[in-house]
């Protein structure tokens, strides 16, 4: 079985650094049930190509009588070493374990960002036909181009199989692409070659938690992924509809206007911003992060999942968004090593804080426009003169591309609790106004797709100390 990774991001080969094995080599890995090569025919600056080829040892699956066999017959005759299995799930998890958490130390930036990404199977084998496969990928944004494969090439009358070659093409992170093959290539089997147990119900829903629960097939995803395990998926629907309530419950800012030059299938500005910020805080080296204004909890949620990040501190002036954020991190139900690692507290970003000293960054996500500007000056007092992190990664709206949105009018701010907006010159100057007085440095990126006259829809701006000033 055969699944290749391609992108055309430049440079291409940046591809090798996120899932960490080398262009320039072939290498191969030992499995419980044979071996995985790891090769690049394509590696260039232009057009990347990195293959996982499983060699399954039939003979070790029928010692193993893994989960898969439901008779005798199965021992012998059996699709298990040419089709994509639950096997090629493993082996994901196993080779590509870094990137399947979406790590790299080389590369954090393009980790974190987006890229184009085409991945091909082959083959899968599918219970439910074409329309099953188009049912589960393109709601996740996916272009799928199938082709069915028969029986047997040389004896057509044999009939059509249910296997298919398949193309998946999105712009997205390379490790949200390897969760949702992680977790979907069994489910188009609707077999596993190994013990389903309660654990599995983790598996699913950590590498499922930011896109399964609101999949319209998500009952069957669960069902397949968990097959014939009742009780397990009952537990995970139930967890599942769990996270749905808190995420329809949740009093979401005003949804900005969608671009009209995006595709459909580009992540939304939010999931931009956030790895954006993410990449930064990762390249800063910072290992005690804070959250300032942290909302919800959806950048404490990614900043938990890596363990670059020791300590996190959430601080909301909102109880409710606390209280929210709590139930999204599941603090109640995290190992407690996990749990010792994250704190919210409640405060306001225009009063001194002494917990909020000794940290190595912070991140302040779509906080400053909220602030009345007559409190602009206590709020650079209490965070880069007061809690002093070594790096502050700081975002905003861009006036001027509200420009671009039809559905905005001409004059109005992108959301009612705006006190303001500023444009890339008023934020550039009032940053290099603040780097100055308290001894920073600051560089600005953009956030999301720029347009040729207007910029990008968020700015960030990414505060350093300066030598003399540490």
């Amino acid at each position: 079985m055969l699944l290749t990774i391609s992108t055309t991001h430049h440079p291409a080969t940046d591809l090798g650094y996120l899932l960490h094995k080398h262009p320039d080599r072939c290498q191969s890995f030992e499995l419980n049930f044979g071996k995985a090569h790891v090769f690049y025919p394509d590696a260039s600056d232009e057009r990347c190509t990195a293959c996982l080829l499983l060699d399954i040892d039939p003979v070790g699956l029928v010692r193993g009588k893994g989960n898969w066999q439901s008779g005798p017959l199965d021992q012998y005759v059996n699709d298990r070493p040419y089709v994509a299995s639950s096997l090629l799930s493993v082996a994901i998890s196993k080779v590509f374990s870094s990137a399947l958490s979406g790590k790299s130390n080389e590369r954090s930036d393009a980790a974190a960002r987006p890229l184009p990404l085409m991945a091909r199977l082959d083959v899968l084998p599918v219970r439910g036909g074409d329309d099953l496969l188009r049912r589960v990928f393109e709601p996740l944004g996916y272009q799928v181009d199938v082709t069915r494969s028969p029986l047997d090439e040389k004896f057509p009358e044999w009939g059509e199989g249910p296997y298919f070659s398949v193309e998946l093409k999105q712009i997205i992170t390379l490790a949200r692409l390897l969760q949702h093959l992680y977790v979907l290539i069994p489910v188009f089997d609707g077999k596993k070659h190994y013990y389903i147990g309660p654990d599995e119900v983790e598996k699913l829903l950590s590498k499922g938690e930011a896109w399964l629960a609101d999949h319209p097939e998500r009952e069957l995803i669960t069902s397949r992924y968990l097959p014939r395990r009742h009780s397990l998926i009952r537990q995970a629907l139930a967890r599942l509809a769990e996270e749905d309530a808190v995420e329809v419950s949740e009093e979401e800012p005003a949804a900005e206007p969608s671009a009209p030059q995006l595709a459909d299938r580009q992540p939304s500005l939010h999931e931009q911003r956030i790895g954006s910020v993410l990449a930064a805080l990762r390249a800063s080296g910072a290992k005690r992060v804070l959250d300032l204004g942290c909302g919800e909890g959806k950048l404490l949620r990614e900043l938990l999942a890596d363990k670059q990040f020791t300590e996190i501190l959430g601080m909301d002036v909102s109880v409710r968004s606390l209280e929210v954020a709590h139930r999204r991190l599941k603090l109640d139900r995290l190992p407690e090593r996990q749990r010792e690692r994250v704190r919210l507290i409640h405060g306001a970003l225009t009063y001194r804080d002494s917990r909020l000293a000794n940290f190595d960054a912070a991140a302040i996500v779509e906080v400053v426009e909220h602030l009345d500007p007559a409190r602009l000056a206590a709020f650079e007092r209490v965070v880069f003169e007061h809690a002093r992190p070594r790096t502050v990664v700081l975002t905003t709206p861009n006036r001027e591309y509200n420009a671009v949105w039809d559905s905005l009018p001409a004059g109005e701010m992108r959301h009612s609790d705006h006190r303001f907006e500023w444009t890339r010159g008023e934020f550039e100057a009032w940053a290099g106004d603040v780097a100055e007085r308290f001894g920073y440095t600051v560089r600005f990126l953009p956030v999301g797709p720029e347009d040729a006259v207007h910029g990008a829809p968020s700015q960030m701006g990414v505060f350093e100390q300066a030598p003399s000033a540490s």
